[in-house]
Formats: structure tokens, sequence, C-alpha cells
């Protein structure tokens, strides 16, 4: 009995028709690739920590995280950018201190007028009238803040003018949440009312970073192919580095094959070095080197806090990823998203030197909406720390994560139960063997399929390099040595203008409206 059976006995006498159903040519892959978004909550969430929690809709983040904890804002931020990618939340504990600061009304109005508070990058209009005092203008402060349960603070006792100001939970990301007036001013519409002065205590004072070890550890074998991390300190970084790392027990490593890609950003600007381009250049470029890590740079005066930037910028890039792995995620919108006044957004000199050093970038147009300028990896030196950019781009281990899904799943399917014997063995037709040769063709025909895909190109080349063989000392094995030529996205678009002011009469021209060309001139 020459074709191979795998249910059907072959000393079955019973008649008569009995038929065996063989799904390993029909399947297609399909990748669910959901995203993971991880961050605090806040006790008023009924989500238990370090358990990842499925997510469908802000009502439900909130009902999970609390309304206002970080990871309920950058559930928001999330979803302004990427409705429809299945999302998953990983809550862990907050940490020891809340980020505090102040607003304080230092002169009454002298009329009536909208004062435009932005706190986190979230508009927050407070109405004044023209015969309010300090204290009444900051009551009103307090109250404009509280009819806002999803702002990411909360007010406190007013005190001569001043309205303390709390984050929700305990941590350092709290000190990122900015706190400002009049982002949009008279072009937008917001002017400070007639009189009426404010001065800031910066968000400062929030400490303690979440220790991931418990909620990766829960996490398990779930799929997350693309996460959302608001840290970028190196305890928190090196903790998922090492999850999706390429080594034995990494995600990108060769037992578990999960792949995916980490997201996060950082503001530029310390106490010790202000300028954020230099900052981000001193403090941080070059301290980390993962191919799986793409990190936003961010100007100091944005108004977005780091971790809905992370949200936003994992949003945008699962929602283009999963559609195309291989097209680069440049002058996509991360919406929602509060960028940094005009005069203070990088320049393009800088914006090339922060991504040659390793970092993300984006850039604000015209329209007042960043974009994802280059999708830069961390990973900039090879193992003995020279230059490499094999892993620069985040498109690089997205397509090859693709390329090797579809691979393994025809494999797998259409050979989960086969025999293996030498090139040039006689066996019968149906037979459930396969040759060193016959899984050849099969990765060349699944080449040329992701080939069409737009995946790869050089199919010759490919074909030239592949080397399928059976292993010497096992006979059970088959070794592959799989060279697929990734392919590359159109980034720069170089021109040499060379302008004539006239073209040399003696030269042929094209007599204009004949179509034939203009007689030779003499002598030429």
């Amino acid at each position: 009995m020459p074709i191979s059976f795998s249910q059907i006995p072959e000393g079955f006498r019973i008649p008569l028709y009995y038929v065996e159903v063989d799904p390993s040519k029909a399947g297609l892959p399909i990748n669910r690739m959901p995203a993971l978004i991880v961050g605090i909550k806040i006790a008023a969430g009924n989500a238990p920590a370090d358990v990842p929690t499925p997510i469908a809709s802000q009502a439900q983040a909130d009902r999970a995280f609390g309304q206002g904890s970080e990871l309920s804002c950058m559930t928001r931020a999330f979803l302004a950018n990427n409705f429809a990618q299945e999302l998953w939340c990983l809550p862990v504990a907050e940490g020891t201190t809340a980020a505090t600061g102040t607003i304080t009304v230092a002169t009454p109005p002298t009329d009536a007028g909208t004062l435009h508070l932005y706190i986190g990058g979230y508009h927050v209009p407070v109405g004044v009238a023209a015969t309010d005092t300090v204290a009444i203008v900051a009551a009103s402060i307090k109250s404009a803040i509280a009819a806002m349960p999803n702002l990411p603070v909360v007010g406190g006792t007013v005190t001569a003018g001043a309205c303390p100001i709390t984050c929700k939970w305990k941590g350092v990301t709290g000190n990122d949440i900015v706190l400002s007036d009049n982002y949009y001013g008279r072009v937008g519409g917001e002017i400070m009312p007639p009189g009426l002065t404010l001065t800031y205590t910066k968000m400062a004072s929030g400490a303690g970073v979440p220790s991931f070890t418990n909620a990766i550890s829960n996490l398990g074998e779930q799929e997350a192919e693309f996460v959302a991390l608001g840290y970028t300190d190196s305890t928190s970084l090196t903790a998922w580095e090492t999850e999706y790392g390429f080594s034995d027990t990494g995600r990108w490593g060769w037992m578990r094959q999960h792949f995916g890609h980490i997201f996060a950003a950082r503001r530029g600007g310390s106490p010790s070095i202000p300028d954020a381009y230099a900052d981000l250049l001193t403090n941080f470029a070059g301290s980390r080197n993962s191919a799986q890590l793409s990190v936003l740079a961010l100007e100091q005066t944005v108004q977005s806090p780091v971790f809905e930037w992370a949200a936003a910028y994992c949003a945008k890039a699962a929602r283009a990823l999963s559609n195309d792995p291989a097209r680069p995620l440049q002058t996509l919108n991360l919406n929602s998203m509060i960028p940094a006044p005009g005069q203070d957004r990088f320049l393009l000199t800088e914006l090339n030197s922060l991504s040659k050093a390793g970092l993300a970038t984006q850039r604000t147009l015209q329209d007042g909406v960043p974009k994802i300028a280059r999708e830069s990896t961390t990973a900039t030196v090879n193992l003995y720390g020279m230059s490499d950019d094999a892993y620069e781009l985040v498109t690089t281990l997205a397509t090859l994560a693709r390329v090797l899904r579809n691979q393994r799943q025809a494999i797998t399917s259409k050979f989960p139960r086969h025999k293996l014997a030498d090139d040039g063995t006689r066996f019968g037709p149906g037979q459930a063997i396969v040759t060193p040769k016959s899984i050849k063709a099969e990765l060349l025909a699944q080449y040329r399929i992701d080939e069409f895909q737009g995946l790869v190109e050089n199919a010759t080349a490919f074909k030239n390099n592949l080397i399928v063989e059976r292993d010497v000392n096992d006979p059970n094995r088959l070794n592959v040595l799989y060279p697929p030529d990734l392919v590359n996205q159109l980034r720069i678009f170089a021109v040499l203008a060379q302008f004539r002011l006239q073209y040399d009469r003696g030269v042929d021209i094209e007599i204009v409206g004949a179509g034939v060309p203009a007689p030779a001139v003499a002598g030429i």
C-alpha cells in the first residue's frame, strides 16, 4: 500500500466507503500578532497585578486598571492609533512615592476669559471671571481637574492661590507629566485672560520602578508581538530585552520562536545636561544594543508623557507591520500626541545623528501632528563593539519573522509525520517520505510565494545559496542553510539636479511638436 494513511487501518475489512481528511496542503498561515501594553494600575482597578488582561475598549481599561492610571492612559493613546489590534495589558504594581507639583495663581484676572491648562498633554479649560481672586481661580483649577477623571493627576487642598497636583500612581513616570498652559497660543485661540498669571512647580519626587519579574513570568508562552513599555531605565530594559532576546530562553531564541518587538520612548534633557539632543546622545545612546528594542527620541518640551508616546508608537507600528512587515513606518501619524513647540523641535541634523546612535525619531510638520521619521532599533554594534547595521531597523526583524513563520507553517503542515530518505530513493507515489531535494523544492516554492508578497527578492541567488542536507551524525535530522534576501525600503531619494540655462545648439535635439530629430548641424 504505497499511499500513506494516518487513520484508516490497513487490515480493516468492513465495507464500503471510508474517507480520511488531510488538510496538509490547504492551510495558509494566520498570524494573530497581539499587542501588549505594560504599565502601572492603581487601587481603583479591579484587575490583578502581573496577570495579562485582554482589553477591547477604553471603558474596560478604566475599570480594570483605574481611570487615569498609567496603564489606562497608555491604552487611550494606543487605541487612538490602532483600534483593531488584538490588545492585552499587563498591569504591574506601583512604585514607592507619587510625583507632585503645584499650579500657583500669582495674580488675579482683570477680565473674564478661559484659562487653557495642559496637564500631561490633556486640555483642561478653566473659566474665570473678572472678579475672581487668586483663591477662586485656584479652586476653579481644582474643580476642573476633578471634572476630568481620565487625567493622570488629582488636585489637592488649595492654599493661598496654590493648587497642589499629585500623580494618581506612585512611581518615576509621574515626574514626566508636564504642567503648562495655552499650548496653541493666539493662533489656536488660547490666550491668557488679562491680568491672570500662573507659576508652575514641575512634577517631581516620584520614585520607584515596577519589578517586571513576576509579570514576565506570568506572561509565559502567550504571544505578544508588539510591546509598549513606558520605562527606559537599565533594569527594566534588561528584563524585557532578555525575554525577547536571541538566547536559548528568549522569544527570538530557537526553542521558543515567538519573536516580537519592544517599543519605548525617552524624553531628552536632564539636570546635568538640559539640552535634549545632547542629553540623549550622552546619557542614553549607546547604552543599549538590542535588535528587538526601539526607543523613540523626544524633545524636552513635548507635552504628552513618555509612557503615552511609547503606546502610540507601538500601536502605529503594530498596525502597519501587521499589514506588511517590510514597509517603512516613516510618515505614520502618532495621533493624540502633543509635540514640542516649533522652536524646540529637533533639527534634521540632530535627527540624523540620533538615528545613527540607535534612537528612533519623530518629526512634526505643518499639520502639527508628530510622525514617525525612522524606526531605528538600539542595535548599532556587533559582538566586538564594531559598527554593524544588520539589525538597524524594526522592519528587518519584522520581515524576517513573517518569512520564518510562513516557512514554519508550510513545513509543519505539509510534513508533520513524514519519513526521511536520501535523494534518489525509489519510493512509491503517495508515500509520506521526504528527501533533501524535496524539502529544498518546498523551500524554493515558499520563497517564491514570499517574493510575490513583497517580503524577499533575488530568488536565483537564494536558490544557489540554499543548502539542505541530512545530518551526518543523526539520520533523522535535516539541516538547512536558509539565506533569504529580505526586501529593502525606499528611504532616500537622491537627485543630482544638473541643470542648464541652454543646451548646446550643436547637440541633436527634437523639434518641438514635430516628433522627429532636428537636422544635424554642419560640422557635427
